[in-house]
């Protein structure tokens, strides 16, 4: 007979904040370690992602970012206005959040 295929639970390392929600699909339908606001959960490569504890892409950040510090995960999100968004460094600093910015090269047209 042939041997049993277990599922693992998966090691969640990144969250992709609601801001990159088309990329976060895209990542997490490929990698078992990504999840985003409102990942259902799923079993990709024998390892089971969980729901991500954040339930909606409307969670206001500094309610999501202490979620996310706890998990210890890595933050990555596009916000150009970042500097300017003083609740959300804020609640970054206070809870020891790790985060990855990215920005375009080229201003919108």
């Amino acid at each position: 007979m042939g041997g049993v295929s277990r599922v693992k639970p998966a090691e969640v390392r990144f969250y992709l904040d609601a801001n990159v929600l088309g990329l976060a699909h895209v990542l997490a339908a490929l990698r078992e370690d990504v999840t985003y606001p409102g990942d259902p959960g799923v079993v990709i490569h024998k390892q089971e992602r969980p729901a991500c504890p954040v339930k909606s892409p409307q969670v206001l950040d500094p309610d999501w970012i202490p979620i996310v510090a706890q998990h210890r995960w890595l933050i990555i999100g596009r916000d150009r206005h970042i500097q300017e968004n003083r609740a959300e460094i804020i609640a970054v600093r206070e809870h020891g959040a790790r985060m990855v910015a990215l920005s375009g090269l080229c201003p919108a047209r």
